[in-house]
């Protein structure tokens, strides 16, 4: 299966170029790497000098502004410019932990029925303890591929996948219609959960894996489940009746667990106020229709997004 890679940037610094040169080892070729950059003068600031163009001769950058930039649409638009049997999104913060990311992420896609394999995130070292266990918690170490049978088990969590690093089946993809054509968040799993509902397959590929991790203040964690929140309201056909709250509630306990038993006592406090953040920001969000537009103006990440709201 031949393979391109698209990846959106923004401010993006130098990991960006250790992502590229290592995609560009990869034991899989990759045939294209298409960069979907917004506000060309970041960018321009990052290559200054550099002479990319004759270094990575496979990567085609295309430059928006940040009034253009949709989570969906953007990568929408983007897969358009792909011809390659499998596209694989990443993030620009994603750094591949081997050279054997592509070929592993391609391994389930050859499987009948899997529409979309995503990686496995191990947390950076400069990652705190809190995001250290959130990584393993997401991201266990076994593999899994997840179908219509296991929404009643696995509830929410049936449609995880992230963008951070996904791999999909072109053909299927094309024949599910692609990405929403706008979302604010959430576009990975909006697409999957309308995989398995049309019968497809989700497939974690534990032994693909990229280093990727944040420590979010408590108020980014507003922000981003304000978004979060506000994108599941946005689409009642994927997220109705199947709750999120539960499998978040699990992941506090399990992390205060951890990190009593850990020596990391201390770390309990900040994880209890940035879930609290996370817990009311994702609940307005739900809520957004009920708030006047300067309220949601000041609790999204995404300014843009309602800015070009019709």
């Amino acid at each position: 299966m031949t393979v391109d890679v698209i990846i959106p940037t923004y401010k993006p610094d130098q990991e960006f170029f250790t992502l590229i040169e290592i995609l560009q080892k990869q034991t899989v070729p990759v045939q294209k790497i298409l960069v979907i950059n917004t506000e060309e003068k970041y960018y321009n600031h990052l290559i200054f000098g550099r002479r990319y163009k004759k270094e990575y001769k496979n990567m085609v950058v295309k430059h928006i502004s940040a009034h253009e930039f949709d989570h969906a649409g953007t990568r929408r638009r983007a897969v358009k410019d792909s011809e390659a049997d499998v596209f694989v999104m990443m993030t620009q913060d994603a750094i591949p932990a081997d050279e054997n990311l592509i070929r592993n992420l391609l391994a389930p896609l050859e499987q009948d029925g899997v529409a979309v394999s995503y990686a496995r995130q191990l947390a950076k070292e400069d990652a705190g303890e809190i995001e250290k266990y959130t990584r393993q918690f997401n991201y266990p170490e076994i593999s899994v591929q997840k179908g219509q049978a296991d929404i009643e088990t696995m509830g929410i969590k049936t449609f995880f996948c992230s963008d951070v690093c996904a791999a999909y089946k072109r053909e299927t993809y094309d024949r599910l219609g692609g990405f929403v054509k706008r979302a604010i968040f959430n576009e990975d799993m909006i697409y999957a959960a309308n995989a398995v509902k049309a019968g497809y397959k989700v497939a974690y590929a534990a032994d693909a894996k990229v280093y990727h991790s944040h420590n979010y203040t408590g108020k980014q964690q507003f922000c981003r489940n304000f978004d979060l929140g506000v994108s599941q309201a946005m689409h009642p056909e994927v997220f109705d009746g199947i709750s999120s709250e539960s499998e978040g509630v699990s992941m506090v306990k399990k992390t205060i667990k951890y990190l009593w038993e850990n020596g990391h006592k201390t770390d309990i406090f900040r994880l209890v106020y940035t879930s609290g953040c996370k817990f009311v920001g994702y609940r307005l969000g739900k809520s957004y229709r009920r708030l006047p537009e300067k309220i949601i103006l000041a609790c999204t990440s995404n300014r843009n997004f309602w800015m070009r709201r019709a």
